[in-house]
């Protein structure tokens, strides 16, 4: 199933779509929680701080777009309440675990210089991926007429692409080359993820 066509069904069904958006607010919550873990204890820049107030803006934003299907509908992030829940929890994860063992070997970097490398690197590929998976979303919710909106997510994300970039330009010269396998990294952990979404959105009943 393509992923234009797995949100198109998502979107079909009301208890499936609140928890795409509380799926999508668990991983934006995930980011920002990440991005404050990285923040050294006092040369923090105030681009991270910007990041990780957005990214939870975010995730605060998405949560109250489920009020527009149903308030009562998915109220915390328990499992029973996200979609594909393990390969959610494990999508962010095993990137920062598997980009910083790739920084490692790269990278002459102390505790502090790899988390704040990691930062970087980890935020670019997710904004990355930001910028192709939220205006596909926004196209289908315009096309359905729908009253949930992510346009406001869509023009900070690409803000925060331009500033990723910005930062990567200054920690390294060939930063590039690094980005791309980091983005290779996060293809193959993006794919999981939707692979585990789409075999549980085929198995409910739409009729």
């Amino acid at each position: 199933m393509e992923f234009q066509q797995l949100l198109e069904r998502i979107v079909q069904d009301d208890g499936t779509h609140a928890k795409w958006l509380n799926t999508l607010s668990f991983m934006e919550n995930a980011g920002a929680r990440k991005i404050s873990k990285c923040e050294h204890p006092v040369s923090v820049t105030l681009i991270q701080l910007k990041h990780a107030a957005e990214e939870h803006r975010h995730a605060y934003y998405l949560k109250k777009q489920i009020s527009k299907i149903d308030p009562e509908l998915c109220k915390t992030y328990e499992a029973d309440e996200l979609l594909a829940p393990v390969a959610t929890r494990q999508y962010l994860h095993s990137l920062d675990v598997k980009a910083c063992r790739y920084l490692q070997t790269v990278f002459a970097l102390n505790k502090e210089e790899l988390k704040y490398a990691a930062y970087l690197f980890v935020t670019y590929a997710i904004e990355v991926r930001a910028d192709e998976l939220y205006p596909v979303y926004q196209d289908i919710l315009t096309k359905e007429s729908s009253r949930i909106m992510v346009k406001s997510i869509i023009l900070e994300e690409e803000g925060h692409l331009e500033e990723m970039i910005n930062q990567l330009n200054e920690f390294s010269a060939d930063w590039k080359q690094h980005a791309e396998n980091i983005l290779t990294i996060e293809k193959e952990l993006h794919d999981e993820w939707i692979n585990a979404i789409a075999e549980e959105v085929s198995q409910l009943d739409y009729a």
